[in-house]
């Protein structure tokens, strides 16, 4: 007899929350005009970097339509090594470029920056 006084309670709230109409529940709501509006289009090649010893070798692949501008940047170890920024590369529809770079000695970090055209 307990449980189902127990249970009283919550099996009213439940009901209740049921017998809501659709538009007084919380949820999210999108103007039709608006989706679309901000939804954006893919963007951006898919890049893989390598460090080898010294030297940094990236490969980018484009699979979108809008061409991509890519670059690669490089942080070296040593305080005396100069980090390096490459030069921007546009990356077009379905093509795949090769950014190399290195230090002197070892590296540190090294990543590759998009740049929409």
């Amino acid at each position: 007899m307990r449980l189902s006084r127990s249970l009283a309670p919550v099996t009213v709230a439940v009901c209740l929350v049921l017998s809501l109409p659709y538009d007084a529940l919380p949820h999210a709501r999108v103007a039709a005009g608006q989706a679309t509006a901000e939804r954006e289009d893919p963007f951006g090649a898919e890049c893989r970097t390598e460090v080898l010893g010294s030297r940094v070798v990236a490969y980018c692949h484009n699979p979108y339509a809008d061409t991509d501008r890519v670059r690669l940047h490089i942080e070296c170890e040593r305080w005396w090594d100069l980090d390096t920024d490459g030069t921007p590369v546009d990356v077009g529809p379905a093509l795949t470029v090769r950014l190399t770079g290195r230090c002197w000695k070892e590296v540190r970090s090294a990543w590759v920056s998009h740049q929409k055209r």
